[in-house]
């Protein structure tokens, strides 16, 4: 039986919906959206259209594929859905997207359309530009914990190191084809197809020497300036800044920024580098599955990305750090309203909650939590919605 993520009940709500507006799957590379947008139409009783742009497909392509779907719409009471995979494959589809979706609205077609890409980079791009008010997200994270153990029955261990790419899992005994699988379907296609083919890179080098120093410095916080002390391509901390950014929007590597009450504090502060997936670290550190879950440095710093990816899995929620002089608190969450402070202990981490003191002292947190050695557990945690510790 296919494993069914949670995120597939609101997409399957959205689509039984009266037609509102274009559903749009957001999320990086391999996190499964086609797999969920197949899952949601075999459990609905319209008729739909699932196709898939290509590479060299023309608005012409896509017209033909809306107008069989519109002649499917009149043959049911509730009409019909369509789905485009692949849509940033398709130069300036946003423009025809929008005009067909308002020549149905103007006419009371009862055709729905759900657009998903592997790019998010680009998916996002065509949103903003013409798509203004006529779309809504569904945004689909990384699999968690939880998700991985369901699907896959992974140790803690297997999950820190393989971390949550379902494709990437089923090679987790085989580390050779895991490796290859990272690099041929993850890594490559984020840094070549989404990002050096889409836009003005003037430093290709300089950006893969980012990601690389980003997965092996992932939970560090570390300056610009630092980081072009690393790297041999020289830049300059605007360009890297710039880079960053776009490797966020891909979904794989994020600057958190220090928590401050001032925004402009916030931005001017050194970022705190953290992959989005535990993978992206082992899949660049070319160091096997035993010799990084007995090593515990190499550990740790899995433990605490871990908890990282997990946080920034709610794009409702604000992520930072903070520190000050010698005190520091490794996460801090603004969500729902709510403050939290949380601080991971790895069991190589000697540092005292004397962080969390500063910081409660200083901004009254709602909760602080101590994770890990001596705290929650870390398979609690990263099982656990974190509006439940509250």
């Amino acid at each position: 039986m296919t494993f069914e993520r949670p995120i597939l009940q609101i997409l399957i709500q959205r689509l039984k919906e009266p037609r509102q507006k274009i559903q749009v799957l957001s999320g990086a590379r391999q996190v499964g959206k086609t797999t969920l947008s197949i899952q949601a139409l075999k459990k609905i009783t319209q008729p739909y259209l699932h196709v898939i742009a290509e590479s060299g497909f023309t608005t012409n392509w896509l017209d033909q594929q809306w107008a069989i779907a519109r002649s499917q719409s009149q043959k049911h009471p509730e009409g019909a859905i369509l789905v485009i995979d692949e849509i940033q494959k398709i130069d300036n589809w946003s423009e025809r997207v929008k005009r067909l979706w308002d020549e149905d609205s103007i006419s009371g077609k009862l055709l729905k359309v759900v657009l998903l890409g592997s790019s998010s980079l680009l998916l996002h791009r065509g949103l903003t530009e013409s798509m203004a008010g006529r779309y809504e997200i569904i945004h689909v994270p990384h699999w968690s914990f939880s998700e991985c153990k369901s699907a896959f029955n992974v140790s803690l261990d297997e999950y820190l190191y393989f971390g949550g790419y379902p494709g990437a899992l089923i090679y987790r005994h085989d580390e050779e084809r895991f490796l290859s699988y990272m690099q041929d379907s993850i890594i490559e296609p984020v840094v070549t197809r989404d990002i050096l083919s889409q836009f003005v890179i003037h430093k290709p080098a300089l950006l893969r020497e980012l990601f690389r120093l980003g997965c092996e410095y992932s939970g560090q916080i570390l300056s610009f300036n630092k980081m072009i002390g690393q790297m041999h391509d020289a830049g300059n901390t605007t360009t890297l800044a710039h880079y960053l950014k776009l490797l966020d929007q891909a979904g794989v590597l994020k600057g958190i920024d220090k928590f401050a009450n001032e925004k402009v504090r916030q931005r001017q502060s050194s970022p705190k580098l953290q992959v989005y997936n535990t993978a992206l670290m082992t899949g660049v550190s070319n160091i096997d599955f035993s010799s990084t879950i007995q090593n515990p440095e190499l550990k740790g710093r899995l433990i605490e990305s871990a908890i990282g990816a997990n946080l920034l899995m709610d794009p409702k929620s604000e992520v930072f750090y903070w520190r000050e002089n010698n005190k520091e608190v490794d996460f801090i969450v603004r969500t729902k309203g709510k403050l939290i402070a949380i601080e991971v202990k790895s069991g190589i981490k000697m540092k005292t909650p004397s962080g969390l003191e500063v910081f409660h002292k200083n901004f009254s947190p709602d909760a602080m939590l101590l994770v890990g050695t001596g705290g929650i557990p870390l398979d609690v945690f990263l099982k656990t919605p974190l509006t439940q510790f509250l």
